[in-house]
C-alpha cells in the first residue's frame, strides 16, 4: 500500500511539474513580428498580414519596442520577448532607441532577431530615383528637399559601393607651397581656439578652383595630410593674385602643424566632377553622378544617408541605471549619416572626437551577434561610459567613415558607474575604413580596462589598426589587462599617413597581451610603419607569438616604455629596419628574448640599443643576402656589450618563408636556443568556410 501511495503521489508529483513547466514555456514566448508589408498599427503579434488586413506584423523597431513597454505595463513581464524579423529591405527613419525600460534579465534577456534563414536589411538612406543622362554622360536628378535646404548628405552609395565625392586631384594629392596662421582668438589653452589659415598653393594646383565664386565655395572642403592626423576645413575664401585658400577655425596643434610640402586635397565642388565614380550635390538640388563604365541608370541603385545614427543604448549609468541583457541578432543596417559641423574636423589622434552609428552609454550584458553594419559615417559601435560585459561577436563591420569599434573614453572618472571594461569583441571583420575620417582605427580601447579583442580580421585603414590606451607619460592609467591576441592585421597604412601601428600601445597597460596576432603590410606616408608599436609611456605589455612580416618601418617599436616583454616573435622581411628603440630612460625599457628576425634588406637594428637598458637574449638572427651587423658590430662585439649573450646568427630554417610558410623544421637551430613554434594560423576569425572566405576576400 505505501509503496503505491507513493507510485501515485510520485506521478501526481510529476504530472504538476509538467504542467508548470508547459505554463512557463508558454510564458517564454512572447514574439512580436516584423515585416516590410506590416504597419505600425498592428499589433505585432501575428507573423502574417490576415485576409482582412486589420492585423498582422509591425513594420518598424521602434513600434516593436513600443509594444514590448506596453506589455509589460500591463503585466506580462515574466516571459521573454523576442521581436523576430522577417527577410526584405526596411528604412529606418529613426534610431533604435533602447532605455533601462527596455531590459531584459539574466534568464530572460529581450531579443531582436531575424527570422530564421532571413537577412533583413534597415537602411537610414533613401533611394534616389529619376536620373536623367546629360549629352556629356553625366546622371543627374532635381531633389526638392535639397533645395528647399530639409536635406542634405555627403555620401553617396551606388551598387552598395561608396562612390567618391568629387575631388582634386583624382590620384595623389597636392602639396603646400607656403602657409601661415593669424590667431583670431587664442583663448585660455596652447591652442588658439580661433585662427586664420593662409595656405599658398603652387599656381599649377590652385588652377582647379581659381575660378570659383564666393558663393561656390561656400561648401568646398580642403583635407590635409599630416603625420598621424587630417585636418577638414571649409574654404573661407581665396585670393587668386597670390593663390591662397584661406580657412577660418581652431588652430593647428604645435606637435603636428601644416607645414611646406604637406599633402592635401580640395573636395566638393562641380568642376571637380571629371572622373568615373564621382558625384556631387549642389545646394540648389542637383545631384550629378558620373557613371563607372558600364553602369545604366535602370539597373543602377542609388542610396542616399537620411538617419543620423542607427542603434542607441542610452542608460544613465551617472544615476546607476543601466540598459541590460538585450540581444541584437542576424540583422544589417546600413545607409548612416553625417555631416560635418561647419567649423569642420579639427586634427585629432584616432579621430578622436567622432562618435558611432551604435552608441552605448551604461549598457550591460549587451550582445550583437552575427550583424552587418556597412556604408556608416562615423565608427560602427562605441561602447562609451559605463558599459561593461558587452559582447560584439561574429559581425561584419565594413565601408565605415571612421573607424570600427570603440570601448571606453579618454578621461578618467571619478564616478565608478561612468567607467568600461570587460567588453569582448570576438570573431569580427572589421575592414574598408577611414573612409572620411582617415586617421580612425579599427578598434580603439581608451581609459578601459579588462577587455577581450581577439581572433578578429581588421584591415583596409589609413592608420592604425588596434589602438590601446589614452594616456602619454607614466600616470595611472585604466586601460589595464586587456587581450589584444589572435588577430589577423593588414593593409593597415597604405602610404596615406604616419607614425602608426598594427598594435598600437599608448600609456600604462599592466597586464595587457598582445599575443598570437598576424601583423603584416603595414605602410606609412613617411615614418612609422610598424607592426608592433609601443608609444609613450607604455608599460608591463607582454608580446609574444606574433608573426609580423612586411611591414616600412620594422616589426617592432619602443618610442618610450617601461619593463615591456617581447619574446618569442617571428619579424620578417621588414624593410627598412627590423626592430626599432628611440629613447634612452633610467629604468628598464623592455625584455627582447627568443625572437627571430629574418630578413633581406634594411638594418636589423635602429636607434641607441646599446644605451637603452634593455635584456636581450637567446634571439636568431639571419640576413638571407649577406652578413649580419648588429649596429655596425660582429655578433661577439656585441655581446661585450651585456647584449644577447646566448643568441645565434643562423638561417632560421622555416618550411618556405618567400611563400609565407613559417613553420620550422624540426632541425631548427632557433629550437636549440629556446624558441618555442607557435600556430600562426590561429589568428583572424573563426567559424564556418564561408565566414573565413569572406574575410580572407576582403
Amino acid at each position: 500500500m505505501k509503496k503505491y501511495m507513493f507510485t501515485h503521489r510520485s506521478f501526481l508529483l510529476i504530472t504538476i511539474i509538467i504542467t508548470i513547466l508547459l505554463s512557463m514555456n508558454t510564458a517564454l514566448a512572447i514574439n512580436i513580428y516584423l515585416a516590410p508589408n506590416g504597419s505600425d498599427t498592428f499589433s505585432g503579434r501575428t507573423p502574417q498580414v490576415k485576409p482582412d488586413s486589420k492585423d498582422g506584423p509591425v513594420k518598424t523597431l521602434t513600434r516593436a519596442r513600443d509594444i514590448i513597454r506596453k506589455l509589460r505595463q500591463k503585466g506580462d513581464t515574466v516571459g521573454q520577448f523576442k521581436v523576430i524579423v522577417a527577410d526584405g529591405f526596411y528604412h529606418l527613419d529613426r534610431p533604435l532607441k533602447l532605455t533601462p525600460i527596455d531590459s531584459g534579465t539574466t534568464d530572460l534577456p529581450v531579443i531582436y532577431t531575424a527570422k530564421k534563414g532571413s537577412h533583413p536589411v534597415f537602411s537610414g538612406g533613401q533611394k534616389i530615383t529619376g536620373m536623367k543622362a546629360t549629352p556629356k554622360g553625366i546622371w543627374k536628378v532635381y531633389l526638392p528637399e535639397v533645395a528647399k535646404g530639409k536635406w542634405y548628405f555627403e555620401q553617396l552609395f551606388v551598387n552598395n559601393q561608396r562612390s567618391v565625392r568629387a575631388k582634386t586631384p583624382n590620384d595623389g594629392f597636392y602639396h603646400i607651397k607656403d602657409v601661415k596662421e593669424d590667431v583670431i582668438t587664442q583663448g585660455p589653452g596652447k591652442i588658439a581656439e580661433k585662427t586664420k589659415i593662409s595656405l599658398t598653393a603652387y599656381p599649377k594646383d590652385f588652377k582647379s578652383i581659381a575660378n570659383l565664386t564666393k558663393k561656390q565655395t561656400d561648401d568646398v572642403m580642403i583635407k590635409v595630410y599630416h603625420k598621424w592626423d587630417i585636418d577638414i576645413k571649409f574654404i573661407s575664401e581665396i585670393d587668386t593674385k597670390s593663390n591662397t585658400i584661406v580657412t577660418i577655425g581652431g588652430g593647428m596643434k604645435p606637435w603636428n602643424p601644416w607645414k611646406a610640402e604637406t599633402r592635401y586635397r580640395i573636395e566638393n565642388f562641380r568642376a571637380a566632377l571629371d572622373s568615373p565614380g564621382e558625384w556631387f550635390l549642389s545646394r540648389a538640388g542637383w545631384l550629378y553622378y558620373y557613371p563607372l563604365p558600364g553602369q545604366k541608370i535602370d539597373k543602377t541603385e542609388i542610396i542616399a544617408p537620411v538617419t543620423e545614427k542607427l542603434i542607441i543604448f542610452q542608460g544613465k549609468p551617472e544615476k546607476g541605471k543601466f540598459v541590460e541583457n538585450i540581444q541584437i541578432q542576424n540583422l544589417t543596417f546600413k545607409h548612416e549619416q553625417i555631416l560635418l559641423p561647419s567649423k569642420g574636423f579639427e586634427a585629432a589622434q584616432a579621430a578622436y572626437p567622432i562618435d558611432a552609428a551604435v552608441m552605448a552609454d551604461g549598457a550591460r550584458n549587451i550582445t550583437i551577434k552575427n550583424c552587418e553594419f556597412a556604408h556608416i559615417g562615423r565608427y560602427a559601435v562605441w561602447f562609451r561610459q559605463g558599459c561593461k560585459n558587452n559582447t560584439l561577436e561574429h559581425c561584419y563591420l565594413h565601408d565605415l567613415g571612421a573607424g570600427g569599434v570603440r570601448i571606453g573614453q579618454g578621461g578618467i572618472s571619478t564616478n565608478k558607474n561612468l567607467l568600461t571594461g570587460n567588453n569582448v569583441i570576438d570573431n569580427n571583420i572589421i575592414c574598408s575604413g577611414s573612409r572620411i575620417f582617415d586617421c580612425a582605427v579599427g578598434v580603439w580601447i581608451g581609459q578601459s580596462g579588462d577587455n577581450q579583442v581577439t581572433h578578429n580580421d581588421i584591415n583596409d585603414f589609413y592608420y592604425t589598426g588596434i589602438s590601446v590606451g589614452w594616456l602619454w607619460g607614466y600616470k595611472k592609467s585604466l586601460a589595464e589587462n586587456n587581450t589584444i591576441d589572435y588577430n589577423h592585421i593588414y593593409n593597415i597604412g597604405q602610404n596615406i599617413l604616419s607614425d602608426m601601428g598594427g598594435v598600437y600601445c599608448l600609456g600604462p597597460s599592466e597586464g595587457t597581451t598582445v599575443n598570437n596576432n598576424v601583423i603584416h603590410n603595414v605602410y606609412s606616408h613617411s615614418y612609422g610603419g610598424w607592426g608592433l608599436y609601443l608609444d609613450e609611456g607604455s608599460t608591463h605589455v607582454t608580446m609574444e607569438n606574433n608573426l609580423v612580416y612586411d611591414t616600412k618601418s620594422g616589426g617592432f617599436h619602443q618610442h618610450f616604455g617601461k619593463e615591456n616583454v617581447i619574446r618569442n616573435n617571428i619579424f620578417a622581411f621588414n624593410k627598412l629596419y627590423q626592430v626599432q628603440a628611440t629613447r634612452v630612460e633610467e629604468h628598464k625599457s623592455f625584455i627582447f628574448e627568443n625572437n627571430i628576425v629574418l630578413f633581406d634588406k634594411g638594418v636589423l637594428l635602429d636607434g641607441p640599443w646599446e644605451k637603452i637598458d634593455i635584456t636581450m637574449d637567446s634571439n636568431c638572427y639571419w640576413n638571407t643576402t649577406g652578413k649580419v651587423k648588429i649596429l655596425d658590430k660582429d655578433l661577439a662585439e656585441w655581446q661585450k656589450l651585456n647584449r644577447d649573450k646566448h643568441s645565434i646568427i643562423a638561417d632560421p630554417g622555416f618550411e618556405n618563408p618567400k611563400k609565407l610558410d613559417f613553420n620550422l623544421k624540426p632541425n631548427s637551430p632557433a629550437l636549440k636556443i629556446g624558441f618555442k613554434p607557435f600556430d600562426y594560423h590561429k589568428a583572424g576569425v573563426y567559424g564556418s568556410e564561408k565566414w573565413i572566405k569572406l574575410a580572407r576576400e576582403k
